[in-house]
């Protein structure tokens, strides 16, 4: 293992409009996209809650209320060639401003080239996208 391999914290906001999550759509070095929801590392003595407030307010520029915890999850991957090891935070979350649920797609375009937009994970897992981080449909269906 390389020695600067490490576990990466993370917190990220399952904000749901109905059946559909708002995600954002990335795309692999490999040319695979792939879609996640919002949000992202959580610095040092920072709290998870206070990191997907943050990154929310960063990506978005909305803030968050009713958040709270729906689980944790634990995800193995190669990324880019390097190994990667996360540990996910999932917060169920609402947005402040209630225009961004009126829009299919948000339209928002995040620094790494990302669109955010509202879609289903079981529409996703149809068309054979990946829904990351691992376990996070499987998460939101038993949280409901």
């Amino acid at each position: 293992m390389p020695s600067t391999a490490r576990v990466r914290p993370v917190a990220l906001a399952a904000v749901r409009r109905g059946r559909d999550l708002l995600v954002a759509e990335g795309v692999e070095p490999t040319g695979e996209r792939f879609f996640r929801p919002l949000g992202g590392g959580i610095e040092f003595g920072e709290r998870a809650v206070a990191a997907v407030r943050r990154e929310l307010r960063e990506e978005l520029a909305v803030e968050l209320e009713q958040v709270r915890l729906l689980g944790v999850l634990e995800d193995v991957f190669d990324g880019a060639g390097r190994p990667c090891h996360e540990i996910v935070f999932v917060f169920g979350a609402a947005l402040a401003d209630p225009a961004l649920y009126q829009r299919d797609d948000v339209g928002v375009v995040l620094d790494e080239g990302s669109r955010v937009s509202w879609r289903s994970p079981t529409d996703i897992a149809r068309d054979g996208v990946p829904l990351y981080p691992r376990g996070l449909a499987g998460l939101l269906a038993a949280v409901g």
